[in-house]
């Protein structure tokens, strides 16, 4: 006889179904586990063999052979213990197969037959539900595979489960946990002056744009990136269901909370590529991914290592992470709003000739250097914020905030919604090709304008659809229809300028 439980293999963002299959063999004792898995899975059989005598009971004196089905997809993680243990109960008479039939299950066995947390469980109560299955999961889990749909068993060990199935004692299906609530951070009003950063930061905000800031240290770079999620739009229900899939393949999920902030991800300048981009031996969502639909925020640009910051021109200019591997290919999602915040020189003052040091300004040209070019090009914005002076310092808080920007912003992504309904774009720093064309062509001044410093400047193709995505947000702002000489006149007042003034 032969026994089957339904589980998944985790593909990136995809839950690919998998079937365990149990089959009890006379012969000398053994157990084993065949179907490609990784360390995790082979030593399942051990978890197995100590959940199981933790419930009073003893493996059948036969060869017990556990087989992973397709065997030739690369299963990983310690989620395949609860599935092989039901498939095993089930083969061995103590659980009918017939009620496990209906259900995917996913969790991770202790040795005395708790059922653990395990990554991955929003997506396999998606993919249940497309099946039109339920879901065993871990307990501590329930609320989070209940935002998928019905049918969700939650149990804190299998033992719970047992009684469950022979009619002893039901589980209660869980509720769906709680939305987090949106938690206040740093407020523009604590920004002393640089007007023309906060203008450049709330056009980045309404279209979805990267943002470079090149300043002294203390201008206030790192607390105007802070506030930027404060005046983004929240994140609506599909968006969140994005983040959370996210979150819960790399296991940040706790609670079943799903949150309607945007994410806000800033990795220290010493992360490696598999940490920024993703990949690892197990592979997991980089920081470029975790911060999809939100903000990565790159503090000291150009201290990052320069191969690990070239990793991100495909993710910038596609929106997803293709990791590759001999045996696989796994895709991210990575939608994310560049921040990046770099001093001018390794001194930081440049323009300051009594803080400056000795090689200035040479030593400027070979601090930026260290960003290449093309990652720049793929930066909308780019702005100098200047040094804070004492005046500054003494004035009263600005009387418009975060609050009346976001008000702005909320207005402008309405417009782009509506604009870009059933279209499969969300901003306009996302609109490319034909849709650019039709939504965001200058008017015959403003396309003057365009091409004239288009040859000055010697934008790029990339940097030319760039400037027009921001005039777009900028026209977007002042809400109007069209695109004019005024908002292209911006637009290329934000494209990159030389190291050295």
């Amino acid at each position: 006889m032969v026994a089957s439980v339904s589980t998944v293999a985790y593909l990136g963002l995809e839950a690919r179904a998998v079937e365990v299959q149990v089959q009890l063999i006379p012969g000398l004792p053994a157990f084993n586990v065949v179907g490609l898995g990784d360390k995790a899975v082979g030593e399942s059989r051990e978890r197995v063999r100590g959940a199981i005598a933790a419930m009073g009971l003893a493996l059948p004196p036969k060869r017990i052979v556990v087989n992973l089905s397709p065997a030739d997809l690369p299963k990983e993680g310690s989620h395949f213990d609860l599935p092989i243990a039901l498939a095993l109960l089930a083969a061995m008479g103590i659980v009918d197969a017939e009620d496990l039939g209906d259900y995917v299950v996913v969790g991770e066995l202790g040795l005395d037959a708790r059922i653990a947390p395990s990554p991955g469980v929003l997506l396999a109560a998606l993919h249940a539900s497309e099946l039109g299955k339920g879901l065993i999961c871990p307990v501590a889990q329930g609320a989070e595979a209940a935002w998928a749909g019905q049918g969700v068993l939650a149990a804190p060990d299998i033992l719970a489960l047992i009684n469950h199935f022979k009619g002893h004692g039901l589980l209660s299906p869980p509720p769906p946990g709680q939305a987090e609530p949106i938690l206040p951070g740093p407020d523009l009003r604590q920004v002393k002056g640089q007007e023309t950063a906060k203008r450049a930061l709330e056009i980045a905000a309404a279209g979805g744009h990267n943002l470079a800031m090149i300043g002294p240290p203390g201008s206030g770079k790192s607390l105007m990136a802070s506030c930027l999620p404060g005046i983004l739009p929240p994140l609506d229900a599909a968006e969140a269901l994005e983040v959370s899939m996210v979150a819960s393949v790399a296991g940040t999920l706790t609670g079943g909370r799903l949150t309607r902030t945007r994410p806000f991800r800033a990795p220290h300048h010493s992360a490696s590529m598999a940490a920024l981009v993703g990949g690892g031996l197990k592979v997991k969502p980089g920081e470029v991914s975790l911060a999809h639909l939100g903000v990565l925020f790159l503090d000291e640009l150009p201290e990052f290592q320069r191969v690990v910051l070239d990793s991100l021109r495909q993710p910038l200019e596609t929106g997803t992470v293709s990791v590759a591997r001999a045996n696989a290919h796994v895709t991210f999602p990575a939608r994310v709003q560049l921040i990046a915040a770099m001093n001018p020189c390794r001194c930081g003052h440049l323009g300051d000739a009594a803080l400056a040091c000795s090689r200035a300004p040479r030593c400027a040209v070979d601090y930026q250097a260290k960003v290449s070019g093309p990652l720049l090009d793929r930066i909308d914005l780019h702005i100098e914020v200047q040094a804070v002076s004492a005046a500054d310092l003494v004035l009263p808080p600005p009387t418009e905030g975060s609050a009346e920007v976001a008000a702005r912003v909320a207005a402008a992504r309405a417009i782009q919604r509506a604009r870009y309904a059933g279209e499969g774009v969300r901003t306009n720093a996302e609109a490319d090709g034909a849709l650019l064309d039709r939504v965001a062509t200058p008017d015959a001044a403003g396309r003057a304008l365009l091409a004239q410093a288009a040859e000055a400047m010697r934008l790029s193709a990339r940097g030319y659809t760039r400037v027009l995505r921001t005039a777009r947000s900028i026209a977007d702002l002042s809400g109007v229809d069209g695109v004019g000489r005024a908002h292209v006149a911006e637009a290329l007042s934000y494209r990159r300028r030389s190291a050295v003034n």
